[in-house]
């Protein structure tokens, strides 16, 4: 693994290249509490066809948190950053859930550093929910910030409020103020800002990020196109749908020139 600094932050990365000079450089970013180990099967599989950096995003395996509470534009910030101090050409972005919030960021803001982007299981838009189910949300919300306000420290307290999170908000430790920012980004009018192409994957039973969040980022992004696996859910894309997920990819390099 190597490592550089940008933003006050230290990024992990492992890099792939065996195809050589004038490869394309792609980049690959792993969904919230994983790794680059992510995608390693997916970029060893493309390893000749382009130069491939697997990044451990700040907070996650080799990469400490970052400096502060970062949302997702400021992981964007720091990466363009270091992709402008290496002179790197514009990249293929590849990522899944909260890695694609981040290349949403990077794409919109900085439209020179981006070729092009395939986006698995893309996170980062609110979901469409009955008004019932709004409701029960919106007093959930409510009852936890009164626990959290009123509740005296101490074991019990955390043991009442760890029932109200996600697997992903409890697992969070020092993260959790960085979850609960990004989780509460809506990338609706930022998507809008994409021009790249970009191929979007979702599974059909994806719970997590669902297919209609494909759909209407197909509908914001103008240059997108929506490939829907059948039976596959958040994580499964990237296992039971390693394949297909890999040809979306081969294709966009090649389309990308």
């Amino acid at each position: 693994m190597q490592t550089f600094l940008s933003h006050g932050a230290q990024f992990s990365y492992l890099r792939l290249d065996e195809a050589g000079a004038g490869a394309p450089l792609i980049v690959w970013a792993h969904g919230w509490g994983q790794n680059h180990a992510a995608f390693l099967p997916l970029a060893d599989t493309l390893r000749k066809i382009g130069t491939h950096v697997l990044i451990d995003l700040p907070g996650h395996g080799d990469s400490p948190p970052p400096p502060e509470t970062w949302g997702t534009e400021d992981y964007a910030d720091a990466i363009a950053g270091w992709l402008k101090d290496q002179n790197f050409p514009p990249v293929i972005w590849v990522g899944h859930s909260f890695g694609c919030r981040v290349g949403i960021r990077l794409a919109a803001k900085y439209p020179e550093r981006v070729k092009a982007m395939c986006l698995i299981a893309a996170a980062g838009l609110k979901r469409k929910r009955p008004p019932l189910k709004r409701l029960y949300f919106y007093l959930r919300i409510k009852l936890f910030k009164a626990l959290k306000a009123f509740l005296p420290q101490g074991e019990a307290r955390e043991k009442i409020l760890g029932k109200f999170g996600s697997a992903d908000y409890k697992n969070a430790g020092p993260m959790r103020s960085v979850f609960i920012r990004t989780v509460n980004e809506d990338l609706s009018e930022t998507a809008k800002g994409v021009k790249c192409p970009v191929r979007l994957v979702f599974g059909t039973k994806d719970t997590e990020t669902p297919p209609e969040f494909g759909t209407r980022y197909q509908s914001l992004m103008p240059g997108a196109e929506l490939l829907l696996l059948d039976g596959l859910d958040h994580y499964s894309v990237l296992t039971s749908g390693r394949h297909q997920a890999v040809k979306v990819v081969s294709d966009l390099v090649k389309e990308a020139g």
